[in-house]
């Protein structure tokens, strides 16, 4: 690849999680959980789209070697082609974990499970963690949401855990 095309999938790779140019609910990417790879990641698989570039692809399937500057600039890519895919973000966790950094993999694994969400009701799941913004029932109806239509465990968990959390600090809608 060119130098601006390396540029290119380095960004789509990176940052394709921060691209927030839609609304719409990404339950229509692709999760590509199918396409693991048989051997364990490690640490000298990173930087996972350069050791393994066809195992990297965008949220909507398409190949890391298409995301190129003159793609972008014919609009053959978009916006849903910059979002990086769940599959790819537990492969840099399972990257992590394995060099012995568990808690970005634990970031990689929440990661994975938030690009399921679409980006409004995201914006909104984030507003009720602030504090003094939601009750402890709101909060836990947004666990289950999470869990039961998303099926985000991890992060279905970690709003029970700031429910009981803002219970004993007194952060819930009301304590102020």
């Amino acid at each position: 690849m060119s130098e601006i095309d390396d540029l290119v999938a380095k960004v789509a790779s990176q940052l394709g999680a921060q691209v927030n140019q839609s609304s719409s609910s990404s339950n229509t990417d692709t999760d590509n959980t199918s396409s693991l790879p048989s051997k364990e990641l490690d640490a000298s698989d990173y930087p996972l789209y350069k050791k393994h570039p066809d195992l990297v692809k965008s949220a909507s399937g398409e190949d890391l070697k298409d995301i190129t500057f003159d793609n972008v600039l014919n609009n053959k890519i978009g916006p849903k082609d910059l979002r990086i895919a769940p599959n790819t973000l537990r492969m840099q966790g399972q990257i992590a974990k394995n060099a012995g950094r568990a808690a970005i993999q634990r970031n990689m694994q929440r990661a994975a499970e938030l690009t399921k969400i679409p980006d409004a009701r995201l914006l909104e799941m984030y507003g009720a963690l602030r504090p003094y913004r939601s009750t402890k029932q709101e909060l836990l109806d947004i666990a289950d949401e999470l869990l039961n239509k998303y099926n985000a465990k991890v992060c279905s968990n970690w709003f029970k855990e700031a429910a009981d959390n803002y219970e004993t600090r007194k952060k819930l809608k009301g304590d102020n």
